[in-house]
């Protein structure tokens, strides 16, 4: 079993929703775009509780749990490594729009695990939300395989903060929409 079943699978086991983004998920919308580690995003506090990962490390994996403050717009981000696999990092959000896109999450095939993954303009909002010159070319590519998302992610803007619209924008711009 890989370290990302057993990630997803001791989530979900405590009831926790989890959904695959990053370059896992890009790839599962047709997007492909090297990385060393997989992503799932979840919003329940929970994750952050070190009892969670206690089997892990138990098994010899490495977990690192750093807790994000009052300013950060995380409430954390929890490392999962094992030697001769990819490691996973379950990114802890906080805020309503997060949990919204998690029940809009589907189910797809990510290697050999069947998981959910974020849709094509939720994930285009956590780019935003990320803010990075890499996100916007991930942005670039999703619109490149899917101009119709852009509808989606324009009525998805109102619930992040302004300078995701100004991102949305500047990109919308470049690729000669606005």
């Amino acid at each position: 079993m890989s370290l990302l079943d057993e990630v997803a699978g001791l989530l979900t086991g405590r009831g926790i929703d989890v959904a695959v983004i990053g370059a896992a998920a890009l790839a599962a919308h047709g997007v492909s775009r090297a990385t060393a580690d997989l992503d799932l995003l979840v919003v329940d506090l929970a994750a952050l509780d070190d009892e969670v990962w206690s089997d892990l490390r138990a098994a010899g994996d490495e977990v690192e749990v750093r807790r994000g403050d009052e300013a950060d717009p995380l409430a954390g981000v929890v490392r999962v490594a094992r030697e001769g696999d990819a490691s996973v990092d379950v990114i802890v959000g906080k805020a309503a729009w997060q949990r919204d896109l998690l029940r809009r999450a589907s189910s797809t095939r990510v290697g050999d695990t069947e998981l959910p993954v974020v849709a094509a303009s939720d994930l285009a909002l956590l780019k935003l939300y990320a803010g990075g010159p890499q996100d916007a070319w991930d942005i670039d590519q999703l619109l490149n395989l899917d101009p119709g998302i852009a509808a989606q992610v324009e009525a998805g803007l109102g619930s992040l903060p302004a300078d995701c619209t100004d991102l949305w924008r500047s990109i919308l711009e470049r690729r000669g929409r606005l």
